[in-house]
């Protein structure tokens, strides 16, 4: 299967910068997985898409500001350091640059807090060590921003937009985007219909932005994020899936989990944790997933492909292709599907 067959045409101005005023009027397209019919709504029309029994899996993944400009003690030239992993020993693997200004031994600082560059890593990100006077955890969210995707120009007036509602759990380089759409009313009014909610964590990493550089998607070596499945996910799942509700995934990130976890364990989920690199493409069988809640992806990534897993490549792009003539808002702040 060829990584080209997942390519659309995307006028830039489509490509939203900023979110909708309130978060659930943002557009929703309504496809049905199998015949590819269409219905344009907007999200806070998604009660009318759930049942009471239907649970909604929501990641609670917070994003950190994993960006920091520091300057070297030496020469003062500014480096850039981004946090991708937290590490034993007040230590956090990361991306540097530029690189030849962080080799191994190089010392930098931004405030109080003092940075060593320990080790150069293979993958060319760098071990650095971090001390300061006070709680780290707090001092890294004073000196940190909040990172936003490459394709999004503009300063947010308000981080908190890129941070879903519900989020709690820190480890995130970027949002789960899906579910960006939730106010706190529109969930109490699902829950008040019968429509349960639980909670599992994968943090995004920022493997989610790099593009796939084979020709063919079974050439891809996907990255791997780490989740949490709690047993409070696994027992309100196993209960739904027992009575005939549906497990609608918010997000490609809550599907990831699912599928990791059902592809091990069967028919009843229990707890789990660790680190997952599951690829999922057309020609995978679902396992938990009943509908997906998404927002539009970019052309060519592995997100789109996962999607069009779900239904299929042709309904797929012929969506996205609709999309575009009504002039949906794509990607991280843009609108959302539901795939039914």
């Amino acid at each position: 299967m060829k990584v080209s067959d997942f390519y659309y045409d995307l006028p830039e101005k489509l490509i939203a910068q900023h979110p909708a005023e309130n978060r659930d009027e943002s557009r929703l397209m309504v496809l049905d997985k199998k015949t590819g019919e269409i219905r344009h709504r907007h999200f806070y029309d998604i009660i009318e898409y759930l049942n009471p029994g239907d649970v909604l899996v929501l990641n609670d993944s917070r994003v950190i500001p994993a960006r920091i400009f520091t300057k070297r003690r030496d020469t003062g030239a500014e480096v850039e350091v981004f946090l991708l992993k937290p590490l034993p020993q007040n230590c956090w693997e990361c991306m540097v640059r530029p690189g030849k200004k962080a080799k191994a031994g190089k010392e930098l600082a931004v405030g109080d807090v003092m940075l060593r560059v320990e080790e150069e890593l293979a993958n060319g990100n760098r071990r650095i060590s971090f001390s300061c006077d006070g709680d780290l955890t707090e001092k890294l969210k004073q000196i940190g921003q909040i990172p936003l995707p490459p394709y999004i120009h503009e300063k947010l007036a308000d981080e908190e937009r890129y941070q879903t509602v519900y989020s709690k759990a820190e480890g995130s380089v970027a949002a789960p985007t899906a579910g960006l759409h939730f106010t706190p009313e529109l969930l109490e009014k699902l829950q008040k219909k019968g429509v349960e909610l639980c909670f599992v964590t994968l943090h995004v990493g920022i493997g989610t932005f790099r593009p796939v550089k084979s020709e063919t998607v079974e050439g891809h070596v996907m990255h791997s994020e780490s989740y949490i499945f709690p047993q409070s996910a696994a027992d309100t799942i196993n209960r739904a899936r027992k009575a005939g509700g549906r497990i609608v995934a918010v997000g490609t990130t809550a599907c990831r989990v699912l599928e990791t976890v059902g592809s091990r364990c069967g028919e009843t989920l229990e707890a789990s944790c660790g680190d997952t690199d599951i690829f999922i493409y057309p020609g995978y069988t679902f396992h938990v997933v009943d509908r997906l809640i998404t927002n539009f992806h970019l052309p060519e990534s592995t997100l789109i492909m996962l999607v069009s897993a779900f239904s299929s490549k042709e309904i797929i792009m012929n969506a996205y292709r609709e999309a575009v003539r009504e002039e949906y808002r794509f990607f991280s702040l843009g609108d959302a599907m539901m795939i039914c």
